[in-house]
């Protein structure tokens, strides 16, 4: 029997993608049947009276295939609808059993099969990947104690501090219901309306505003748990704990232009980098990280760790990298795997428990509910990609789509009929709700310790670098700038941003023609305390990603402009010096014929510059020769992909003829060209001649980063 082949590098086998085995269908060499196994010889015609006469009623396959087709489409998710997935497994580095007694945190030698998968959160199952956006980052871990789902996002607070404003939040952030616009975007009124009248959304909206909301990759993303979770251990013990998901390629992100340009020229963009990383084996890798803290410290650092718009400073509580996920097999049918798949924040395994975080309660049960309409009633988790690899045995029963089919006469606990099966687990193994005391009066009302809604929307922002800042602050004028109502950006500018930064309200202010706010005293200095004696920390380098690894290029895709008579010995050397850092080089010619290089030989493109643009790429690389350059200065999309990388400040490299290219692309703040040798500056690596010693390895090390420096800062 045929199956799906591996990747280049070999995935080690998982029990999950084993037990899907049975219930995968192998096409190859198989006879076309009906759902009944009907042999089917004929499936381009009905059965009709006549050739030209009427279908008949009587045509069973007819029907049925037409019966199939009308009720292929599910509704989609309510959030989080367009993502993307992957299996793969997690593996711990060293016992965690001090901690907690889930089996997959406590045995290094266990590999524990996982689904994740990516999203963005307010678009629906046909938006664009690049768009701000949170992203979902939500991780199925198939353990052998039962299924445990960590929900979590590339962002680690919410907009909300109780679940009851769910529903209303998203209203807001969803297409406004008068004329369904705009799709899987914030910049509209009613989400600032909402913004502008609820301060606890203050943080994550400078969240979603920063650079964490257009990713460069879904690879290239940390992913957060959001809430304060419990982990207790055999001994009943129990630590609070957030989960960090840190990515080993580092936290890179798009230019909000080159996002914008994205979501029309590739708008599976994060969807293709994913499928198509996994099938080049190069496999997603992610450390899992927890900042573990004693039970009693909930309110230690000033604020209430049970306030979902409150992050933990990891300058405070330091993540401790305890294991690694790698991403290594792509699902064999999208919908059957990625589009069932369903997550449930309720879905805990012993050693890992809840606290009373009134975001985090109410998701324990709108998780669950919602999988009722959309996968067609309770289940759903017999579906093949939910079902748990360890054993499932209860008295639930029938319901649509029932799978399992139960031998035992009793259906009942307790029962003797059936020998009294399945017996209660033994307490030590079985889950146990961590006890604690409860008591108070029935009150719809917030804790004081919630009251605090700027401090760390301040903290986030002052902690970022200035070319970030200065990205908050573009897309807070552009945001603000859609918005039709000017009573609404008063209040987004007056009651919001000037509570976070003085100085950052009153440049939107401008921006978005509003009176700027009246002067105020100086912000105090950010704290993410407010409780006298409590740690606290003033700025949180943490929150930066410039601050997180940029050494490395690995998996980065560079684009190669050429036309008849380019360097071919020196696009192998660069060629070469790239891919031994892991990067790809991929050719962009006129046309997809071959073209030749000045040796003589045939290079065929892979992209033209028709079908493709920068946007898709990390870098571009212009390889010297005279004849080449002269036909690339006459295309005027090749022109485009030097001037579109040099906004977007990626990387670039020219050498000998090719620099004339910068000045063809409008490209007029560097110092002259190197009159001998090679020269980087500021991400452009310029060379007097083709072969240039060290042209190469400095082209690699400007890949590595975005140079933010090339930008013209706002007024």
């Amino acid at each position: 029997m045929k199956t799906r082949k591996p990747s280049a590098k070999s995935r080690p086998t998982t029990l999950k993608v084993e037990s899907l085995e049975p219930h995968r269908m192998h096409a190859e060499g198989k006879v076309l049947t009906t759902d009944q196994g009907i042999p089917i010889s004929d499936t381009d015609n009905s059965l009709k009276a006549g050739v030209r006469g009427p279908t008949l009623l009587e045509d069973f396959h007819f029907r049925e295939k037409m019966m199939r087709f009308d009720h292929e489409r599910i509704p989609e998710r309510a959030v989080h609808a367009r993502g993307s997935g992957a299996h793969g497994y997690f593996q711990v580095y060293k016992s965690l059993e001090k901690y907690t007694q889930a089996s997959f945190l406590t045995d290094p030698s266990l590999r524990t099969p996982v689904f994740v998968r990516f999203s963005t959160v307010g678009g629906s199952r046909g938006s664009a990947d690049t768009v701000r956006d949170v992203r979902g980052f939500a991780t199925k871990f198939y353990t052998e104690q039962g299924n445990f789902d960590l929900v979590g996002n590339n962002m680690p607070v919410f907009f909300i501090q109780d679940g009851i404003k769910f529903p209303d939040f998203v209203h807001s952030v969803k297409p406004e219901p008068h004329n369904e616009i705009p799709q899987a975007s914030s910049a509209h009124d009613s989400l600032w309306d909402f913004v502008s009248l609820v301060p606890e959304t203050s943080h994550m909206v400078m969240w979603l505003m920063s650079d964490r909301a257009i990713p460069r990759s879904y690879r290239m993303m940390e992913g957060f748990g959001v809430h304060t979770f419990r982990l207790v251990n055999a001994e009943g013990k129990a630590h609070l704990v957030k989960f960090h998901w840190k990515p080993l390629l580092g936290n890179h992100a798009l230019a909000w232009d080159e996002a914008q340009k994205l979501s029309g020229k590739d708008p599976d963009f994060h969807r293709r980098d994913l499928w198509d990383a996994i099938e080049a084996g190069d496999f997603p890798e992610y450390e899992l990280g927890l900042q573990i803290l004693p039970e009693g410290d909930e309110l230690k650092y000033g604020f209430d760790l049970l306030d979902a718009t409150k992050l933990l400073p990891e300058e405070l509580v330091p993540v401790q990298r305890v294991g690694k996920l790698t991403l290594n097999r792509n699902p064999d049918n999208f919908f059957a795997e990625t589009e069932q798949v369903a997550f449930c924040v309720a879905n805990v395994v012993p050693g890992i428990d809840f606290t009373n975080d009134p975001l985090m309660q109410a998701r324990l049960f709108s998780y669950l509910d919602t999988q009722l309409t959309r996968l067609g009633g309770p289940n759903f988790a017999e579906l093949p990609i939910n079902k748990p690899v360890c054993p499932v045995t209860n008295h639930q029963q029938d319901g649509f789509g029932r799978h399992t089919i139960p031998t035992s006469r009793a259906n009942y606990h307790p029962n003797t009929l059936g020998g009294g099966c399945p017996v209660l687990a033994n307490p030590a193994m079985a889950f146990h709700h961590r006890q604690e005391r409860v008591e108070g009066h029935k009150i719809r009302a917030r804790s004081n310790s919630f009251s605090d809604h700027f401090s760390q929307a301040t903290l986030f922002y002052k902690s970022l670098s200035k070319p970030e800042q200065e990205h908050v602050v573009a897309a807070l004028e552009f945001e603000i700038g859609k918005v039709e109502r000017v009573e609404i950006r008063e209040r987004v500018v007056n009651q919001i941003l000037v509570n976070i930064d003085p100085a950052l309200a009153a440049r939107v202010a401008r921006a978005v023609g509003v009176e700027p706010p009246k002067a105020t005293k100086p912000a105090k200095a950010p704290k993410a305390s407010g409780k006298k004696g409590a740690p606290s920390v003033d700025t949180s380098p943490a929150l930066s990603m410039e601050n997180s690894p940029h050494d490395s290029i690995k998996t980065r895709k560079i684009a190669a402009l050429v036309s008849d008579g380019f360097a071919g010995k020196e696009l192998d050397g660069v060629r070469k010096a790239l891919a031994e850092r892991g990067a790809t080089l991929e050719v962009v010619g006129p046309t997809l014929s071959p073209v030749t290089s000045l040796e003589g030989r045939e290079e065929r493109p892979l992209r033209t510059f028709a079908n493709t643009s920068s946007v898709t790429y990390d870098a571009v690389y212009v390889p010297g020769g005279e004849k080449s350059v002269a036909a690339l200065k006459r295309v005027p999309q090749a022109v485009d992909f030097v001037r579109e990388a040099y906004i977007h400040c990626k990387a670039l490299a020219l050498s000998a003829d090719a620099v004339l290219l910068l000045s063809a692309a409008g490209v007029d703040d560097l110092e002259p060209a190197p009159t001998k040798g090679v020269e980087a500056m500021r991400g452009v690596v310029r060379s007097a001649k083709t072969e240039t010693k060290g042209f190469g390895q400095l082209f690699a090390e400007a890949i590595a980063k975005r140079h933010w420096e090339r930008e013209t800062p706002l007024a």
